[in-house]
């Protein structure tokens, strides 16, 4: 049964019982630990994902469903096409997509950064057009 109910809640929400039981050793701990056993949001941007999602520290929850994110859930989060194919043991592909940087942001960065050099070359065109030396005496 789904026992953490709201989006984005944590194990903190969970029943008193289920707390202790989940946490062991560390419900008694300080810190709010407010990333473990985290729900994310059909709503919201995704808490970062982390190289390994099976660890406590770690964890992100279906938005619906109580269970870990599959790998294609958590290529779909770093915006991979699902026609890309990963390699090696679960671990390894979960390391590899919690390593990436998202391929949109990539993409947008790429084509500031491309923007950004056109811009320079345009600008040293028209100053070597109009005979700009950059204050050069050469």
């Amino acid at each position: 049964k789904n026992k953490l109910k709201k989006q984005y809640g944590y194990w903190r929400d969970l029943p008193d019982d289920l707390q202790r039981e989940y946490m062991l050793k560390s419900y008694y701990l300080g810190g709010g630990k407010t990333g473990v056993a985290r729900r994310l949001s059909w709503e919201e941007p995704s808490l970062t994902l982390t190289c390994a999602p099976a660890q406590k520290q770690t964890e992100r929850c279906h938005p619906e469903e109580t269970r870990p994110l599959t790998i294609r859930e958590y290529a779909r989060i770093q915006t991979f096409p699902d026609s890309w194919k990963f390699c090696g043991a679960n671990s390894s592909q979960y390391k590899q997509i919690g390593n990436a940087v998202p391929v949109n942001l990539a993409f947008a960065v790429g084509k500031s950064i491309i923007n950004f050099l056109n811009s320079i070359e345009q600008i040293n065109k028209h100053k070597h057009k109009h005979g700009v030396n950059n204050g050069s005496n050469s």
